[in-house]
């Protein structure tokens, strides 16, 4: 408080001192809102000169870091819809090269399809369901190839099998519960 009232008696220097002891915590302020380290030390640094122009604005109601931190919280928020509103309205081509430390890199436009890992796991998947399917016996294999592959529904499965709706539902609840057991088996296997 006492720096305070030094430099609002017009010792210019003293408010160096202030900084001195609040910038790194004012950056570290202003970094975890926005994100962005440049930004961050460009809103402390407004901060630190907003504080200087409008000490007058300090009532000594709170600690000076206090009102400055409310401050920074303020042109951070500032900053960021600043950010947003130009990143809405920059126009730029996908086929432009970024720039890095290490020179420009092209863009790779993002797949909107599965990464090449998840369509390899998801193959290896059903490669193991239809060994697993293989495995069944042949009553219990048709009706889960009916329904579960192929779509038909239990009416059409028991007249195409000359058996009954529910001997149809009964023996592909057994053939549902082996696949998975076998499935489990597979599975824990490669553990």
């Amino acid at each position: 408080m006492d720096i305070v009232l030094s430099v609002r008696k017009g010792n210019i220097d003293e408010y160096e001192k202030l900084v001195v002891k609040y910038q790194k915590k004012m950056l570290n302020v202003a970094y975890r809102m926005i994100g962005s380290f440049e930004d961050a030390c460009e809103v402390v640094q407004d901060a630190f000169l907003s504080g200087y122009r409008n000490l007058d604005s300090f009532r000594g109601t709170s600690k000076f870091s206090t009102w400055l931190c409310s401050i920074i919280i303020n042109l951070s928020k500032n900053r960021i819809l600043k950010m947003k509103t130009e990143s809405r309205h920059e126009q730029y081509s996908l086929d432009d090269p970024v720039e890095t430390e290490d020179g420009l890199i092209r863009r790779e436009v993002a797949h909107n399809g599965p990464s090449v890992v998840d369509t390899l796991e998801k193959d290896e998947l059903k490669r193991k369901v239809q060994d697993c399917i293989k495995r069944l016996e042949h009553e219990s294999r048709e009706v889960i190839v009916l329904k579960d592959m192929q779509g038909f529904s239990y009416g059409e499965i028991a007249g195409m099998l000359k058996i009954a709706e529910g001997t149809v539902k009964s023996r592909l609840f057994r053939a549902r519960d082996a696949i998975k057991g076998c499935l489990k088996k597979v599975m824990a296997e490669e553990l």
